[in-house]
C-alpha cells in the first residue's frame, strides 16, 4: 500500500480484498483515515457510506474519476443525531423521485413519507407537517404520492426499523433509480445528490467545544 498513489484515485466498482484490485469511494475513505482496509468504515456515518458507496457503483467508468476529490470530505463524519438517517434519506429521493420509473417511484414516495413522520416527531410537528422540499418531489409525482399516503395511513402494523431496513433500501433504489433513469445526465445527478448527501450529514455534526479562554495569573503584590 505504501506506492498506491491517492493523489488522483483511480475508482472501480464493488468491493476489493486489497488496493492492488482496485477501490471503490469507501475503501479509499478507510485508507485515508487510516483505518483497515475497507467498504464499510468506522470514519463515516453508515448511511452516508451506504450512499457513497451506491453512488460509486451505479457512476459510469467515465464520470466515476470524479467522485475522488470528494473522498476526504466523508472522512470523520459520524454525527449521531436522529435527524440525519430521515434527512439524508430525504435529500437522495427528492433527487430521484422526478426521474425514476414509476414502480421506484411509488416505494421511495412511501419512504419519503415515513422519513419525514420521523422527523415530524422529532421537531414536534404534527404527523403530516411535511417539509417544503419533500412536499414538492411529491407533488411532481401525483399517482404515486396519493397512493403512498393511502399506504401509511392504513392501520397500524409492524413497522421495520427505519435507520436499518427502509433507509438503507431507500437510498439504493434512489441511486439505481438514477442511474437507469432515461435522463441525459445520470451521473451529473448522481454526483449532486452525493454533495445533498454530504452536506446534510456535516449540517449535523456538533459544534466544536469552545476553546477555553487562558488563564491571566494574577499578580500578587506585598507590602511591607
Amino acid at each position: 500500500m505504501n506506492n498506491l498513489d491517492l493523489s488522483v484515485p483511480v475508482l472501480s466498482r464493488g468491493k476489493h480484498r486489497s488496493p492492488r484490485k482496485g477501490a471503490c469511494f469507501m475503501e479509499f475513505a478507510s485508507y485515508l483515515a487510516g483505518e483497515p482496509w475497507s467498504d464499510h468504515p468506522s470514519c463515516t456515518h453508515p448511511l452516508l457510506a451506504g450512499v457513497a458507496r451506491d453512488v460509486n457503483d451505479c457512476t459510469t467508468d467515465s464520470g466515476r474519476s470524479r467522485l475522488a476529490p470528494l473522498i476526504p470530505s466523508v472522512i470523520g463524519l459520524t454525527p449521531d443525531d436522529p435527524h440525519v438517517v430521515p434527512r439524508v434519506t430525504a435529500r437522495c429521493i427528492q433527487h430521484a423521485l422526478p426521474v425514476v420509473s414509476q414502480e421506484r417511484q411509488y416505494i421511495l414516495a412511501v419512504a419519503l413519507l415515513v422519513g419525514e413522520k420521523q422527523l415530524a416527531s422529532l421537531d414536534g410537528r404534527p404527523p403530516d407537517d411535511i417539509e417544503p422540499e419533500s412536499l414538492a418531489v411529491l407533488e411532481s409525482v401525483p399517482s404515486a404520492a396519493k397512493w403512498a399516503r393511502s399506504f401509511t395511513s392504513r392501520a397500524r402494523r409492524a413497522t421495520p426499523d427505519f435507520a436499518r431496513r427502509t433507509a438503507p433500501r431507500a437510498v439504493s433504489c434512489a441511486v439505481e433509480g438514477i442511474s437507469q433513469a432515461c435522463v441525459p445526465d445520470p451521473d451529473d445527478r448522481l454526483y449532486q445528490l452525493l454533495l445533498d448527501a454530504i452536506a446534510e450529514t456535516k449540517a449535523w455534526v456538533p459544534a466544536p467545544a469552545p476553546a477555553p479562554e487562558p488563564i491571566t495569573p494574577e499578580v500578587v503584590r506585598f507590602t511591607v
